[in-house]
């Protein structure tokens, strides 16, 4: 075939990752077992907020517009946390990337967390890559069915239950698991179960590095992110090339010949989970995860020759390394500064933000037409729509006055006479009251346009909150 009738589409070729171990492996186990554990677990911790408010310490309410994170109350008004959050989150990536590269995708991220788990069940039902690869090659039997069949139907367990946790999130999830089983659960709940099943049995079980490769655009953006200095997975080529087996390896050293470490052993691409051979460079489809450092540190020792012939190093150390210089390790540079100063300026403002907060607020809109009446006796009387929120979980007395104008009186329109002497209104529990208001000035007013101020006070001299306005005149 020329080379300008080759396909534009290769096939999938299945990759089998072999089992190892090693200090990233037991990372990874551990950061799995941390992420998973947090993820499943948390919806049934709970959490006193007092009477009236859920118990639960995480929550998405949407009835009650709240989202709750332990002692944190999050309103609806309130999505600037939100831009906030994705900010740190992208920093705090891009600081990961400046400082160990693809660190994110090899540890945290959940297609990898995911894909790990579903490995281990591949392993535990089919033995490991070289068992799995004879199998797949075998004709069917009863035992492959049956080995294939628990696979799937562990896979899909895991699935399902990965998606009822996302679901307990969004409400109480004692009652919404008690709900569920009973199918007395509302059909967005059984919905969601059901897409979230289907995604992650599928990204998980059987898309695997294809995610990572293709889907994912976070390899592109990292790779236009990364510089010299950034710690990646690197198979030190100054010290393993020449390759050669270990007796040739033996005998090229004994007449005074170079000879690299590297064996040509290629475990370092039996145990990769994209499949990638890290001795030919960097590739947007290794995901870092350290697994090919563990495999070359064991056959290293086998062999007795120096670990991390594979390891977390950086271009600027390679180069060193041809030149005779010693490696440095330069984590604080001005990339990674202005991440870190961008996170705490981010989570700074918002920390204040939350400390500061108000759970009472009011807002004025003067009437239009008329702007003023001049009454028969002289006096002159604006009205206004004064709206008073209330956000905190029970209802409160609120005692509303007036700043700025002296002699003028203040009518609410509507309330009892006991409540008028004292302008309290009551507001109810996370609700917005709104009240028609008069004020009346005997005399004439000291300019057409005069500055005033509404505020309201939560009952027992408790909270204060205020806002500007204007009374008009002729």
């Amino acid at each position: 075939m020329a080379a300008d009738d080759e396909p534009l589409y290769a096939a999938r070729p299945k990759i089998y990752p072999q089992k190892v171990s090693g200090t990233f492996r037991r990372i990874k186990w551990a950061v799995l077992l941390v992420t998973l554990g947090i993820y499943y677990l948390l919806p049934f911790v709970r959490w006193d907020r007092g009477e009236g408010a859920p118990s639960q310490a995480v929550l998405v309410d949407f009835p009650g517009r709240r989202f709750y994170f332990f002692f944190i109350e999050i309103w609806p008004q309130e999505v600037y946390y939100l831009t906030g959050l994705l900010i740190i989150a992208a920093m705090a990536l891009f600081l990961m990337n400046a400082v160990a590269g693809r660190v994110w995708c090899g540890y945290l991220c959940p297609q990898t967390v995911w894909t790990d788990l579903f490995f281990a069940v591949e392993r535990f039902f089919e033995g490991d890559r070289r068992a799995r690869m004879q199998r797949d090659d075998a004709p069917w039997t009863t035992d492959k069915l049956l080995r294939k069949a628990g696979k799937h139907a562990v896979w899909l367990l895991i699935a399902w239950w990965t998606g009822g946790a996302w679901v307990l999130y969004f409400a109480d999830a004692p009652t919404l698991v008690k709900d569920l089983a009973t199918f007395q659960a509302p059909f967005i709940a059984y919905a969601s179960i059901g897409v979230l099943t289907f995604t992650t049995y599928t990204l998980a079980g059987h898309m695997r590095e294809q995610v990572c490769v293709y889907m994912c655009p976070w390899p592109r953006i990292q790779a236009a992110l990364t510089d010299e200095y950034a710690l990646n997975v690197t198979y030190r080529r100054d010290r393993g090339e020449p390759r050669a087996s270990v007796k040739k390896s033996a005998v090229l050293r004994d007449k005074g010949l170079p000879a690299g470490d590297c064996v040509d052993c290629n475990q370092c691409v039996a145990v990769c989970p994209t499949g990638v051979d890290i001795r030919d460079g960097a590739s947007l489809g290794c995901i870092q995860c350290g697994l090919c450092i563990d495999a070359c540190d064991t056959v290293m020792a086998k062999i007795g020759r120096p670990e991390r012939l594979i390891a977390y190093d950086t271009e600027v150390n390679i180069r060193r390394r041809a030149e005779g210089l010693a490696p440095i390790l330069q984590l604080i540079r001005v990339r990674t500064l202005l991440y870190v100063g961008i996170i705490a300026i981010a989570g700074g403002i918002m920390l204040y933000t939350l400390v500061n907060r108000a759970t009472l607020g009011i807002s004025v809109l003067h009437d239009r037409n008329p702007i003023f009446v001049q009454m028969a006796d002289g006096s002159v009387r604006n009205g206004y729509t004064v709206r008073i929120l209330n956000k905190q979980p029970q209802a409160q007395e609120m005692t509303l006055a007036l700043e700025g104008l002296p002699g003028a009186a203040l009518e609410i329109v509507g309330i009892t006479s006991a409540e008028a002497q004292r302008h309290v209104v009551e507001v109810g529990r996370d609700q917005t009251r709104e009240l028609r208001v008069l004020v009346t000035l005997k005399d004439r007013p000291p300019a057409s346009t005069n500055d005033i101020a509404f505020v309201v006070t939560a009952s027992g001299g408790g909270e204060t909150a205020r806002t500007a306005d204007h009374f008009r005149g002729p």
